[in-house]
């Protein structure tokens, strides 16, 4: 996808160069502390009006804020270990810095289990490593669950799952506790969906928000896109969300016939409420 002009950032790229969290400048946009135009799909920041923003007396640092690489990397040490005790003690120690379970999600967690894919990938760790890695990496997601409920009345059904054959069932698991966080009934199908699974959720659900399909292999961003071409005709303007870490950019996603794609779960909850947005 190319840029509408010279001079426009991404809302990633805002926070990268501000060196917040990306719902930090998603809020400022919504607020109007920072200015910005939607086109394509997405939200456009001139570079302007960022450093204006960037000139503005900065908040002070929350005490004792979590140094996130570091907290990466010692967090993908206990997950490969096998070490749930210790992986758990990091998390509540971050929390316990004033770090959100979002954050943690989008910060720490992901990244690591992004980590341990690469050290697979790479021949430096055994299948059994990333196998222990995986349950520990699900352990605390469950335990981390409870703290997005939300009470009051659901903003609609968003239906998630992994691709047909794609067995990795973590990223649509976080991304649905961030999305329950945010006011929405979330069905997870978990990994290895089957369309049918998909077509029957979506069918029974109650006010169909959106749909969202996570790959974390290439054979599953290949069943993925059969399975976004099998929905297509069934769930007509709903929209559907493609994602998972063998989605690494929204062509991909485009090109598989998705509606939208994001990076993490927190930049998913703004896609998706964009494309909700459209709907209404």
């Amino acid at each position: 996808m190319h840029k509408p002009k010279a001079r426009q950032l991404s809302l990633t790229e805002v926070a990268e160069r501000l060196g917040v969290h990306y719902m930090t400048v998603y809020r400022y946009v919504r607020t109007g502390k920072l200015p910005a135009r939607r086109e394509g799909g997405q939200w456009w920041v001139s570079a302007s009006d960022l450093d204006r923003l960037a000139q503005e007396p900065a908040a002070p640092r929350r005490r004792g804020a979590p140094h996130w690489a570091q907290h990466t990397k010692r967090l993908c040490d206990r997950l490969v270990s096998g070490d749930e005790a210790g992986a758990w003690q990091l998390v509540e120690r971050a929390l316990a810095s004033g770090a959100e379970p979002t954050e943690i999600y989008v910060r720490v967690l992901g990244p690591a289990l992004r980590q341990v894919g690469d050290r697979w990938a790479q021949g430096t760790l055994e299948v059994a490593g990333e196998h222990r890695a995986t349950a520990v990496a699900a352990r605390l997601i469950g335990r981390l669950g409870p703290r997005f409920a939300r009470r009051g009345r659901h903003r609609g059904t968003i239906v998630l799952g992994a691709a047909p054959g794609d067995s990795h069932a973590l990223p649509a698991a976080m991304l649905a506790d961030v999305m329950r966080g945010q006011g929405y009934l979330v069905v997870d199908l978990g990994g290895s969906t089957p369309i049918e699974s998909f077509a029957s959720a979506t069918a029974e659900a109650d006010t169909l928000r959106a749909v969202g399909i996570s790959a974390a292999t290439t054979e599953g961003l290949d069943s993925a896109t059969d399975a976004i071409r099998e929905l297509r005709p069934r769930l007509p303007g709903i929209p559907i969300l493609l994602g998972g870490p063998a989605v690494g950019a929204e062509s991909l996603a485009r090109e598989a016939g998705a509606d939208g794609w994001a990076g993490d779960a927190a930049e998913a909850i703004a896609v998706l409420e964009g494309l909700i947005r459209r709907r209404l």
